[in-house]
């Protein structure tokens, strides 16, 4: 019987259907890759740059006035050849970085797929990475190191490419001489000569297991800085070595049994927290990897620098039976340029930068903020105020003494720091107004509005207290700190050059707040919780800081033009022994101010009565004073014993 209907269409065998899916998938893949391509691809960085670097470029820093702070990279040495190195130099990066490094074609998909699951697993944790040794050269040369979709999809596309364009040795030989090893060492020629003080080609197994070790971390398990981190790293490298047959387990125990000395040439160095800082900021500005060498001229100046480490050096060492572990300092200018900067007391021990990374209590140092606020809001420092107990909500604060003056004047509340009236101002004012004041002047971290922010009970870095505070030192303009004034090719090839932005710097105090404030501050310095930073003869103010259970504990001070932040603690946050910032902080300020203003020809603080200029008072302080008035460098620290690393099966350092 006819029907309406088609015959049945015939079901298709297993095979047809495995044929049939494949094409679909095949042409989606296409698809996906020519989008891929298409979105990714359209604006790679030019690759042309591979070929022309014959040699790890070099950065040298001069402070102002031409002198040499430091050399990063390599000025004669070129690029190691792999075949130059002992096997199991290249084999313990291989080991800890890459082990499928010979089997796959530029990354690792199931490496990638594993981190990924690692970090949706162990959120708030320490991150992992699945990138391979081709993708992190890829990185390297070519991109930047932002965290983005783009960045990685275009890291993926150059590591594919570097593999068609390479052999795995020339690929791995690349990232050998181009990876960063820490302390300011790019290539394992120049990171063998810093930390060992000899060529890549005489590096023995715990060496090159300690600069394998780094990969995970430059600055974390720097060897010079971490030996203990370091040391359980290399042992971990170690290990991976034997599991992937590199090594002998006879050799790994032979290596436990050899410390390795680390070079302390790191420690005799000048500025080296400061180079640190900049070294970042230059490829920045660059936009790019260096090609070529590069002269980078600095606001810093070296006999001011030698004092303010010398100074640093002597006050935490000073007040260690106090439990003061650690110290910054740092010192601008009136128009921002930074003139010393003192990341920790030893670089050698600890490369940890406290004046940039370090965000810490303010204590009563953030008290000028709220006082300023007040000003503005027609507040005077004659203006009669009572020292007493006060309740805010569910607040009290208490004074530091803990007893109460009565009544007082605002300038007098300022000078002994009385918590009452700071807190009670800054509720009056608002504390909203406090943060304002505080972000206008130049206080970059976020603050919490809390009443106790009246207190200091705000985290912020030295190096964002002192931008703040040069306000009041400079006639009340605002100043971003800075440290780079040019940058230039070995050959003379400008590239950048600081004064031809636009001077930004509004005014961001008026009169009479200046003034008033100027002389409330001077008024800390001559006869408050500031009386150890007096210096004769000279125009001071400053506040100092201290927060809950001695903590932190800082001094920040100025003359015309010129401001110092000094901050003393603990890395590990845990109290000092009754460490105020009118005692360690003002101590070390008053010893590194004693040594850097006979070299300034220093100007009286802007606003309020000035006690009488003396000779040494007349004229800018923005000019060095003649080469004969300035004093010789200090004597340069003698550089620490260098320090003993030694992997072991343990994992503990002897």
């Amino acid at each position: 019987m006819a029907s309406g209907q088609g015959a049945p269409r015939a079901r298709r065998t297993p095979l047809q259907a495995l044929i049939y899916w494949s094409l679909v998938l095949g042409v989606w893949g296409l698809i996906f890759v020519v989008a891929f391509l298409a979105v990714f691809a359209s604006d790679l960085p030019d690759t042309s740059t591979l070929y022309a670097a014959k040699r790890q470029p070099s950065i040298s820093y001069l402070d102002r006035s031409g002198a040499l702070l430091s050399v990063r990279g390599s000025q004669e040495s070129p690029p190691v050849d792999l075949d130059q190195l002992p096997p199991y130099v290249p084999a313990a990066f291989v080991a800890i970085e890459d082990r499928q490094f010979y089997h796959h074609f530029g990354f690792n998909p199931w490496g990638m797929a594993t981190a990924e699951i690692w970090n949706l697993t162990h959120r708030g944790g320490t991150l992992r990475g699945g990138s391979t040794i081709t993708q992190q050269l890829a990185r390297n040369l070519f991109l930047t190191p932002a965290q983005n979709i783009r960045r990685k999809a275009q890291e993926l596309i150059l590591a594919v490419w570097l593999e068609t364009k390479f052999t795995k040795k020339q690929i791995l030989a690349l990232y050998l001489n181009r990876v960063n090893f820490g302390g300011g060492a790019y290539g394992i020629e120049a990171a063998a000569q810093r930390y060992f003080n000899k060529p890549a080609a005489q590096l023995t197994l715990g060496e090159a297991a300690l600069l394998a070790a780094t990969m995970k971390g430059p600055s974390r398990y720097n060897p010079a800085a971490n030996s203990e981190r370091a040391a359980k790293r290399a042992t971990l490298v170690l290990n991976e070595m034997v599991r992937m047959g590199a090594i002998t387990a006879a050799q790994r125990d032979e290596a436990f049994t050899r410390p390795v000395q680390v070079s302390a040439t790191l420690a005799s160095q000048r500025a080296q927290y400061f180079t640190d800082w900049l070294d970042g900021q230059v490829r920045a500005l660059l936009g790019r990897e260096p090609t070529e060498d590069m002269v980078v001229e600095t606001t810093l100046d070296l006999p001011i620098q030698a004092a303010a480490e010398q100074a640093v050096r002597a006050g935490v060492a000073g007040h260690a039976g106090q439990g003061v572990q650690q110290g910054a300092l740092i010192a601008l200018d009136g128009e921002g340029r930074i003139r010393a900067y003192v990341g920790g007391a030893n670089y050698a021990e600890s490369q940890y930068d406290r004046v940039s990374q370090a965000e810490r209590q303010a204590g009563s140092a953030f008290k000028p903020f709220v006082y300023l606020t007040a000003m503005e809001a027609g507040h005077t420092p004659a203006e009669a105020v009572i020292d007493e107990p006060i309740k805010i909500g569910a607040w009290e604060p208490r004074n530091y003494t803990g007893k109460y003056l009565g009544q007082i004047t605002l300038e007098t509340a300022l000078a002994q720091s009385v918590n009452t009236v700071a807190a009670r101002l800054a509720n009056e004012v608002g504390t909203t107004n406090v943060a304002a004041t505080a972000h206008r002047l130049g206080i970059t971290s976020q603050i919490q509005t809390d009443p106790s922010m009246a207190l200091g009970a705000v985290e912020v870095s030295p190096l964002e207290m002192a931008q703040a505070y040069d306000a009041f030192a400079n006639g009340g303009r605002q100043v971003r700190a800075y440290a780079i004034e040019r940058i230039r090719t070995g050959a003379g090839k400008v590239l950048y050059d600081h004064g031809v932005e636009p001077a930004a710097r509004p005014p961001v105090i008026g009169a009479p707040a200046l003034p008033e404030m100027n002389e409330m501050l001077r008024q800390v310095v001559a006869s408050g919780t500031g009386a150890r930073a007096k210096i004769a003869g000279y125009d001071l103010a400053g506040k100092t800081g201290t927060t809950s259970d001695y903590r932190d504990a800082w001094f920040i001070g100025f003359t015309g033009g010129f401001v110092a932040a000094v901050w003393v603690g603990r890395d590990d946050n845990t109290p000092m022994k009754r460490v105020t910032g009118g005692g360690a902080p003002a101590e070390i300020w008053r010893q590194f101010m004693g040594a850097a203003l006979p070299r300034l020809q220093a100007q009286a603080i802007p606003g309020g009565m000035a006690p009488p200029p003396s000779e040494d008072l007349i004229g800018n302080l923005i000019s060095p004073a003649p080469s004969d008035e300035a004093p010789l460098l200090p004597e340069a620290p003698q550089a620490p014993s260098a320090p003993s690393v030694r992997p072991q099966a343990s994992g503990v350092p002897f």
